[in-house]
């Protein structure tokens, strides 16, 4: 029986004191094209449900799904091996029903995973402080903009190019109403003389500087100099780190003069999930800890001396006056944060190296067997397990070649930056310990035959 609070007379005082004639007057600034008009074509109003689950797999089977098919997608969202030991694990009951800790005294198990989290995610990333997770990389890259006016009380942010657009698109969102200056490029497929530019465009009236490392096109860069560059004259440097995994192998954020380091932590313990939900991670030097957005727990011990966990921060205006709050996060993605904590333990440190070393080796193969093929140059020389090509031709056209024969080969500049010529032959690619040399073998042969 379906659960109806409300009555038609319910619906009816509602709208009334809103001044709104009906329900469909709630969607009015949703265009008219985006709007269902009537039934879905071909589904039926009424099913049994063995008949609904045989129509959802038919359609389902219409997708070409990273299990199934040489994948090289990345991007921001990585295809890694989960194992089935952290689905056992968040699955337990405990976890799985505490949902959030508002009551700590009676959480003490997911205040004590959230805890463990955020001195991972510290360690990861060579930072002091970290926080207990955002919702994903891009608004915790926002709230690390915002955290910067605060502390440094300027309003010019400077966005590297290599930086994903998506993410700068949900800066832009969130600062429309501001007065934050975002001030960035478009790129071109060089190496990483952005880097060069960005340091020459710090001035007195700069907050922040963000920068992606390893960066959209794959790039692996030393941050030093530009890190120096912003201290010089009082600015902080952003860095963020889509794929976590890369800090197995590349010398952390932190080592390299960074004052805030925010990323994705999908890429542990998370699959791909059409695109979320996700792992939002921050992390700060300590003198910065009370402008970071979002909770910290904290360890401490009770009258009896025994250890316990608690919420020690909290700036957002559920537990502050409103007007105190940094931020309006409303929560933490603690049960992403829980498998990315469960993945990270079961690795330990050593396993984190060895699956960064698989990524890099199997990613360095990919790349010297595509340089081979006729027409293909390789953009930059220095990366993890992610870089760029430049086809002889648009790539839009030929992933889609390539997904037609079965092969997902990566993702086109072309589609992230439309109506830039000086992009649309560049490609990124992807490749993860999931990658087979049978699915290499798939790639090269496929992307041989559309560009023969």
């Amino acid at each position: 029986m379906r659960y109806l609070p409300l009555t038609p007379a319910d619906r009816t005082e509602m709208l009334g004191v809103i001044g709104a004639a009906d329900i469909d007057a709630l969607f009015a600034d949703v265009p008219e094209a985006a709007r269902l008009a009537g039934p879905i074509a071909g589904l039926s109003a009424h099913m049994g449900e063995l008949e609904v689950e045989r129509v959802l797999s038919k359609m389902a089977s219409k997708n070409l799904t990273a299990g199934t098919t040489p994948f090289f997608l990345g991007c921001g969202a990585y295809k890694h091996h989960v194992p089935a030991s952290v689905d056992h694990i968040i699955q337990r009951g405990e976890f799985l029903t505490s949902y959030t800790p508002y009551q700590p005294e009676i959480a003490q198990g997911t205040l004590q995973v959230l805890f463990e989290f955020q001195s991972q995610v510290a360690r990861l990333t060579g930072m002091e402080v970290a926080n207990a997770s955002m919702y994903d990389g891009s608004t915790a890259m926002t709230e690390a903009v915002f955290m910067a006016r605060r502390i440094t009380r300027r309003g010019k942010a400077l966005i590297s190019s290599g930086v994903h657009p998506h993410y700068v698109a949900v800066l832009r969102t969130l600062t429309r109403f501001t007065d934050d200056e975002i001030v960035t490029r478009t790129p071109d497929l060089t190496a990483d003389d952005y880097l060069v530019e960005l340091a020459e465009l710090v001035d007195k009236e700069t907050s922040c500087v963000v920068v992606q490392n390893p960066s959209l096109f794959g790039h692996v860069a030393d941050l030093t100099p530009l890190a120096d560059a912003c201290h010089a004259v009082g600015a902080l440097l952003i860095v963020v780190v889509t794929e976590v995994v890369s800090l197995g192998l590349v010398k952390s954020p932190g080592e390299m003069g960074a004052d805030i380091v925010v990323g994705e932590g999908q890429s542990l313990g998370n699959g791909l999930n059409f695109g979320g939900p996700y792992l939002g991670l921050l992390a700060c030097r300590e003198k910065h800890v009370r402008q970071a957005p979002g909770r910290l727990c904290g360890q401490t011990v009770d009258a009896d001396g025994r250890r316990g966990f608690v919420l020690t921060l909290s700036t957002r205006e559920q537990h502050i006056r409103r007007e105190k709050a940094t931020s309006n996060i409303c929560t933490n993605s603690g049960l992403c944060a829980l498998a990315f904590t469960a993945h990270l333990t079961l690795l330990g440190e050593s396993g984190l190296r060895k699956l960064a070393a698989l990524n890099h080796a199997r990613a360095v193969q990919m790349a010297e067997r595509l340089s081979r093929i006729p027409g293909i140059d390789l953009v930059s020389e220095v990366f993890f397990n992610e870089f760029t090509v430049r086809l002889p031709e648009e790539a839009r056209p030929v992933v889609r070649k390539l997904a037609d024969k079965g092969v997902l080969a990566g993702v086109s500049l072309g589609r992230l930056f439309p109506g830039v010529r000086d992009l649309e032959r560049g490609l990124v690619v992807a490749v993860t310990e999931t990658v087979t040399d049978a699915d290499m073998d798939a790639y090269e042969d496929a992307l041989d035959e559309v560009l023969g």
